[in-house]
């Protein structure tokens, strides 16, 4: 028997896990690394679950090619050489921005992906990018990046030291946190009770979270900035307003002030279902001692998500929360990146077909339908996909799936066939989490401590690592063919990234490790790979401490606490306040703890138990509708209709029905056992692609207005 320390690479919280391994390479037990110095023995289902993901028989082995309809194995030489053979004549004959590509969550949470990824994409030099990010947490990087100058530079709650926090949106307990890198969340949480404090959860429904906390408001989902906009009020009108040492930094006080002034409690009360009263005792008690507003998956994902999430960011910013401890600060990485300095900047060019601006490199996936469809110059012939699984994960997702049909050709990167990739012409699979390294690049970004911890591949890899894949393919379309030569263009990245950080190339590392060296040796701590290596469970840098003013990019300098293009969209939601009080039906989303979007319901030991995919309905609804407890209901919208059992809770306000996120896996043409065989519905079936959050372009998947009628 053997023992590996490894990170777990499936949701953000990134625990430290402890693997034992038997002498025939076989996992035994999966728990938590009790030594680790952030996640202290802390495990959750998913991280448990990491053996059964190493040994899924339906995790593919070999690259599949589509021949006469039909996947089967071929050699990597084959699959590289189909790809030659079809994918440059497209570039060739209709240019660069013909071929799309779509991120996918997963990729984030592998290193390889995430550092050799974005080699291929700006070697394929498209315009047609689209990620998760659009159906996830693009209001946030908006928000970061026209306050702080840098869409990266988003403040997490100091969990470790608040005393009053305040969550919209979130449910942090399942989610294990989100845009906040936390293990042991409830440990975390029960901390801020332990020192006197208070937890506030503002959700449309009565989460694990709420549950916990010691205050819930079942708010009217979509109408959180209104809520957000009438605490700013009050913190104006009862003079609470005090940004301490953050005045000298700051840009827009009197313009938030002069934007507040329609949102009174009163005015937002009908629209939002949090009574006056309470919004004024919200606002009060957030102005005294150290507190947090964070907002999550609930305020991004609707039809205001960026006016929302810049909102948290002011109220930190005028209770004097922001940056200091116990507050909202900015974490500093080991492989912090240095960025470009350069304001930001958005709208660089725009969607074809519905004119969407450019967000961070990126174009909204609702519109990823419209560019394969519609005939013209610029039409995207074909696609790749990168760990991703769009016909579940993206509004109105059958017509997505019908779009991809019409394409000339398509790679999906992924380790299933799945409901997105069964329809690529060549599939490139990946190895397991164990056979591969793993370096949280992106979520030490959005630590709630300054941590680190390197994890070497545990097992062998049959199949190539993912960087050699991504480099092959960028040889393809950067001309160099099938043979290019991997371990130069692995060596042009490494002095690429040197020469940015302003350090030199040492040592005979290759691919992510030698990257991940170059990074820390620039970081801001003085460490290498090798320090890392020597410390199996982490090393710990400390608590989050003040870097105002040195993380603001801005051209002023300053915080930009009204920016132009912000507050440009106030009017759509002051409109808002003359509308009556909506009392139709609208959809949510939800999730569970061993749930993690699409990708891991393969796995038998986080799929046990009863049916999650019913669709909450609370009792007034349920009577009024003939809804009756465990029978089918039809759910419809614009964009279209399902099926789904009821389930009759008080979980949900009066107004609101919920169905989980991710679901959907009853397609033909997917090789996945357990999950076709607990299939759920797909909620996106009836998420509207044309519902949009105007400034970022992210899809409106909390809120959408829906009929709900018995069977």
């Amino acid at each position: 028997m053997t023992t590996a320390h490894v990170t777990c690479p499936l949701c953000e919280a990134t625990c430290g896990l402890e693997v034992t391994l038997d002498e025939n390479r076989q996992v035994t037990r999966v728990t938590g690394d009790e030594q680790d110095v952030f996640s202290k023995g802390y495990i959750c289902p998913k991280g448990a679950s990491l053996g059964a993901l190493h040994h899924d028989p339906d995790r593919l082995t070999a690259p599949l090619l589509k021949r006469d309809g039909e996947f089967v194995e071929v050699s990597w030489q084959e699959a590289y050489d189909e790809i030659h053979r079809r994918l440059p004549p497209i570039i060739e004959q209709y240019g660069r921005d013909a071929v799309a590509v779509y991120a996918g969550n997963p990729g984030v949470h592998n290193i390889a992906l995430t550092l050799y990824g974005r080699v291929l994409y700006k070697a394929l030099g498209t315009k047609n990018f689209y990620s998760a990010t659009s159906v996830d947490q693009m209001p946030k990087h908006y928000s970061a990046g026209t306050m702080f100058g840098d869409p990266l530079a988003i403040p997490v709650p100091d969990l470790d030291r608040t005393r009053h926090l305040l969550i919209l949106g979130a449910n942090p307990l399942v989610s294990n946190g989100s845009l906040m890198t936390a293990p042991d969340i409830r440990g975390r949480l029960r901390g801020i009770r332990e020192r006197g404090g208070k937890i506030v959860v503002v959700d449309p429904r009565r989460t694990r979270t709420a549950r916990f906390a010691d205050e819930h408001h079942a708010i009217r989902p979509g109408t959180d900035a209104l809520l957000l906009f009438a605490l700013v009020n009050v913190l104006f009108a009862e003079d609470r307003v005090d940004p301490g040492r953050l005045r000298e930094h700051l840009n827009g006080l009197d313009d938030v002030r002069a934007l507040a002034q329609p949102f009174t409690p009163e005015a937002v009360a009908p629209r939002t279902g949090v009574d006056a009263t309470e919004i004024r005792r919200m606002a009060r008690e957030l102005a005294t001692g150290n507190a947090v507003v964070y907002g999550r998956i609930g305020t991004t994902t609707q039809a205001f998500g960026t006016l929302a999430s810049w909102l948290v960011d002011v109220l930190n910013v005028l209770t004097g929360n922001l940056d200091r401890p116990g507050g909202a600060m900015f974490p500093l990485a080991a492989c912090q990146p240095t960025g470009n300095r350069r304001p930001f900047a958005v709208g660089r060019w725009r969607s074809r077909v519905r004119g969407y601006p450019e967000v961070v490199g990126e174009l909204p996936v609702a519109t990823l339908a419209d560019e394969i469809e519609t005939p013209g110059d610029g039409q995207v012939r074909a696609l790749i996909t990168v760990s991703g699984n769009p016909c579940l994960s993206t509004p109105n997702a059958g017509r997505l799936s019908e779009a991809l049909k019409n394409l000339d050709f398509m790679i999906s990167v992924d380790v299933y066939l799945n409901e997105t990739s069964r329809q690529a012409d060549v599939i490139l699979p990946g190895p397991s989490p164990l056979e591969r390294p793993h370096f949280d690049l992106a979520f030490y970004q959005l630590s709630v401590r300054n941590v680190a911890n390197w994890t070497p591949a545990t097992l062998p890899s049959p199949l190539p690592q993912e960087w050699e894949t991504m480099l092959r393919l960028t040889g393809i379309v950067a001309g160099q063919g099938p043979e290019a030569d991997v371990a130069a263009l692995d060596g042009f990245v490494a002095a690429e990234t040197a020469r940015r950080n302003g350090i030199e190339v040492t040592g005979d590392r290759t691919g992510p490790a030698r990257l991940v060296d170059l990074l820390l040796r620039a970081g801001p701590y003085d460490v290498t790979l090798a320090d890392l290596e020597a410390a199996p469970h982490g090393l710990d840098f400390g608590p989050l401490k003040p870097r105002i003013p040195e993380v603001l990019c801005t051209a002023s300098g300053r915080i930009e606490l009204a920016p132009e293009p912000v507050v440009a969209d106030v009017p759509r939601l002051r409109e808002e306040l003359a509308k009556p009080a909506d009392d139709g039906l609208v959809l949510i989303g939800r999730r569970h703890l061993s749930s993690n979007n699409s990708w891991m319901h393969n796995l038998k030991p986080l799929v046990r138990g009863g049916n999650r995919c019913t669709v909450l309905v609370h009792p007034e609804d349920a009577a009024r509708l003939g809804l009756t407890d465990g029978a089918l209901a039809s759910v419809t919208s614009r964009a279209g209709q399902l099926e789904v059992p009821v389930e009759v809770s008080d979980e949900v306000r009066p107004g609101v029905v919920s169905i989980p996120h991710g679901w959907g896996h009853d397609v033909d043409g997917s090789r996945t056992r357990v999950a076709r065989a607990n299939p759920g519905v797909n909620s996106n079936l009836v998420a509207d692609e044309t519902l949009l959050d105007v400034p970022s372009g992210t899809s409106v998947l909390n809120g959408i207005p829906v009929e709900v009628a018995p069977v």
